[in-house]
């Protein structure tokens, strides 16, 4: 049995050269938006994945290093070149990413720390954020359409200890407290017109 499990793992296949690593690289790209840190660590996990099997496979640790690290610097390079030929766009990659979450709920903060997790450097997220500011209120309001929540809870008014549970969820979420409450005490008929207002463009 403990032979089966041994003879069923991946073989580690040909090293991640910068041929390799640029094919795999635009397989990525044609699949998914990234940015150019994103797509460098997609990289890098596709080369450790091959370091781990080559271990397995028994392969002299020092030639596993050294591809390694030659694979780690081919990864670097293609990720600058993609990068430089407008393949890979932080800017683009950033105000698509900033409309979807606002849409979905996402307050400006918020949407600030995820490009940032994504990779998007501090300045190029400021920037897109300045040039397309997230709309909090409609983001709030899908926050609270997604929780049935304020003025699309089921029960009108909602009660006391409702209204203060969605705006701590609010808060937690990034948004003001002046704007939750402006969201929270909104007419319902107002804010659902005003979330198809927002689908409408």
């Amino acid at each position: 049995m403990e032979r089966k499990r041994e003879d069923a793992r991946p073989a580690a296949g040909k090293a991640p050269d910068a041929a390799r690593l640029h094919e795999a690289a635009l397989a990525h790209l044609a699949r998914f938006a990234a940015t150019e840190t994103g797509l460098l660590r997609v990289l890098h996990r596709r080369i450790d994945r091959w370091a781990r099997r080559a271990e397995a496979e028994g392969q002299p640790t020092d030639q596993i290093v050294a591809t390694v690290i030659a694979g780690r610097a081919a990864a670097a390079e293609v990720a600058r070149r993609l990068a430089t030929s407008g393949a890979v766009d932080d800017a683009a990659f950033a105000a698509a990413r900033a409309r979807r979450l606002n849409r979905a709920g996402r307050s400006q903060r918020a949407i600030a720390a995820h490009l940032a997790a994504k990779g998007v450097g501090a300045e190029t997220a400021a920037a897109v954020l300045e040039e397309a500011p997230p709309d909090e209120l409609i983001a709030a309001l899908s926050h609270l359409r997604r929780r049935r929540a304020g003025p699309f809870a089921p029960e009108q008014p909602p009660s006391p200890e409702a209204r203060l549970k969605a705006l701590a969820a609010l808060a937690r979420g990034g948004f003001a407290r002046d704007l939750a409450e402006r969201a929270l005490e909104m007419d319902p008929a107002e804010a659902e017109e005003r979330l198809l207002a927002a689908r409408r463009g």
